[in-house]
C-alpha cells in the first residue's frame, strides 16, 4: 500500500541553503516522519530552485525586439518574455496570455516554467526559474541522504503542468534519480494473453501527482513529500525518459 507523508517544518528556503542538509536534518531518524530505506521522496521545484537561487528580477531585463514583439501579441511583459526565450529553444503557441514554449530542459511548457508564486514577499520584484539541471539536484539530495542517513531513497523533483486538452494543472517529475521514471511494458502480456503494444507507465510523474495532492498549490507550505511503499523493477533512469522526442511530434 502506497503512503503518502508530509513534509512540515522546513525553514523558508534561501539563495545558497544547503537543502540536502537541511532535508537530512528534518528526516533523520525519530523525526515525524523519518525517511527510511526504499521512501521515494518527492521536493518541489520551487524550493530547489530557491537555494540554487534562480531569481531574477525582472526590471534588470532588457527585452529584446522579438520580446517586445512576442509580449505585445500574449499580453505579457516583455521582461517576462525575454526570460522565456532565454529559457527557451522553441514557441509553440503564442496567443492572448498564452505563451507555450519548449523549455531548454525539453519540457513543453507554459512560460517555461518561470514563476512568481510562493517565491517570499522580500523577493516579490523577482521571478524563479526552474533548476539548471533538475535531474542533478536529485542526485545530489539522494547522494547526501545515503552519505549522512546512510539511506537508500529515490528523488523526485517536481512542477506542475497543465496537460492538452485537458483542464487543471498536476505534478509531474522534471528531475529523477534512483528509480526507475519510466516502465515500459511493450511486448508482455496482458490478462488475456496479448502483448501489449503501446503501453509505457511514467512512474515518477505518477508519484509526482500524488505527491501533489499532499503539497497542494497554494498557501499550504508543504514542499516536500515522502512516498512510501512503491516497489521499483526498474532501472535507474533520469527525467530525460519521459520526454517524447521531437521526431514524434504528434500536434505539429
Amino acid at each position: 500500500m502506497l503512503a503518502l507523508l508530509p513534509v512540515d517544518g522546513l525553514p523558508e528556503i534561501r539563495p545558497g541553503d544547503d537543502l540536502p542538509a537541511l532535508l537530512a536534518k528534518r528526516l533523520r531518524a525519530g523525526a515525524s516522519p523519518a525517511l527510511a530505506n526504499g521512501d521515494v521522496l518527492v521536493v518541489t521545484q520551487k524550493i530547489v530552485s530557491k537555494a540554487e537561487n534562480r531569481f531574477v528580477a525582472l526590471a534588470d531585463v532588457t527585452p529584446s525586439a522579438r520580446a517586445v514583439t512576442l509580449a505585445q501579441q500574449t499580453n505579457k511583459e516583455a521582461a517576462l518574455v525575454e526570460l522565456v526565450l532565454r529559457e527557451s529553444t522553441d514557441i509553440v503557441r503564442a496567443a492572448p496570455h498564452v505563451l507555450i514554449t519548449r523549455h531548454r530542459l525539453g519540457h513543453i511548457m507554459a512560460n517555461a516554467g518561470i514563476d512568481a508564486s510562493n517565491i517570499g514577499q522580500a523577493d516579490a520584484a523577482k521571478v524563479l526559474l526552474l533548476p539548471e539541471d533538475p535531474d542533478a539536484s536529485a542526485a545530489v539530495i539522494r547522494a547526501h541522504l545515503l552519505e549522512h542517513l546512510g539511506l537508500d531513497v529515490a528523488v523526485i523533483i517536481s512542477d506542475s503542468f497543465g496537460r492538452p486538452w485537458r483542464m487543471g494543472t498536476i505534478n509531474v517529475a522534471i528531475g529523477v534519480a534512483g528509480m526507475a521514471a519510466l516502465f515500459d511494458e511493450r511486448g508482455k502480456a496482458d490478462r488475456d494473453g496479448r502483448e501489449l503494444q503501446m503501453t509505457q507507465i511514467a512512474v515518477a510523474d505518477a508519484i509526482a501527482a500524488g505527491a501533489g495532492l499532499v503539497m497542494g498549490e497554494g498557501s499550504e507550505g508543504i514542499p516536500v513529500t515522502v512516498v512510501r511503499g512503491w516497489v521499483d523493477h526498474g532501472t535507474a533512469q533520469t527525467s530525460a525518459s519521459l520526454l517524447r522526442p521531437q521526431t514524434e511530434d504528434l500536434f505539429r
